[in-house]
């Protein structure tokens, strides 16, 4: 079994114990998210300065009627939630990032999923990305031999994916490096775990 990466691959190939562990580096989250972040700094400055003032103005009562301390209520309110999903997406974009991990045991892989950066960019598809990376968790799963079975790589418009189906989940496995990579990842997982890696390792035909 070949556990050395393809040539100039930034996976690296550690032991614990006596099981291999394959630490796989999260993408780059790109320029646009410190930005990004730095804009809505500025904007939780002005932010506070607009809450601090209306708070005030609620607190020190005056002659205003039921009507407009009602609306400064509501908007109070509105307005503490968007400094608070404001707040959610800076720490998103500046928490640091934590690679991705399998660790090859002998009935099964430990699968850690890790923390991808947030990713910032333009465009729509970018976009739905970005959201959904917002809202990401980190999955950490043991997958035991009868579900690495479901092992494929998927040949689809923009790529090959390496998936494996965990219960009603399909996880997709080293996302962020080339697909030179992921085949490599690929022949090593099914060598190790498929009962037949020639049939079930080898690539699907095209999805759309």
């Amino acid at each position: 079994m070949d556990l050395t990466p393809p040539s100039g691959s930034k996976i690296v190939v550690t032991t614990s114990g006596a099981d291999p562990v394959i630490t796989i580096p999260q993408a780059s989250g790109g320029p646009m998210r410190y930005f990004a972040g730095l804009f809505l700094i500025f904007w939780l400055g002005l932010w506070s300065v607009g809450f601090g003032t209306a708070a005030s103005k609620l607190w020190s009562g005056g002659s205003e009627s039921v009507a407009a301390n009602g609306f400064l209520l509501f908007w109070i309110g509105a307005w503490t939630l968007g400094g608070a999903y404001a707040m959610f997406v800076l720490y998103k974009m500046f928490r640091p990032s934590i690679p991705e991990s399998l660790r090859l045991m002998p009935d099964g892989v430990a699968y850690d999923s890790g923390v991808p950066p947030f990713q910032w960019n333009l465009g729509s598809s970018s976009q739905s990305e970005a959201w959904r990376s917002l809202f990401s968790k980190r999955l950490r799963v043991e997958l035991d031999r009868q579900q690495l079975q479901s092992l494929r790589l998927r040949e689809t418009d923009s790529g090959n994916r390496l998936t494996v189906d965990a219960d009603a989940a399909r996880i997709d496995v080293a996302r962020s490096v080339s697909e030179i990579e992921r085949e490599w990842l690929n022949r090593l997982l099914a060598t190790r775990y498929l009962k037949s890696p020639g049939a079930l390792g080898a690539p699907i035909g095209k999805r759309a």
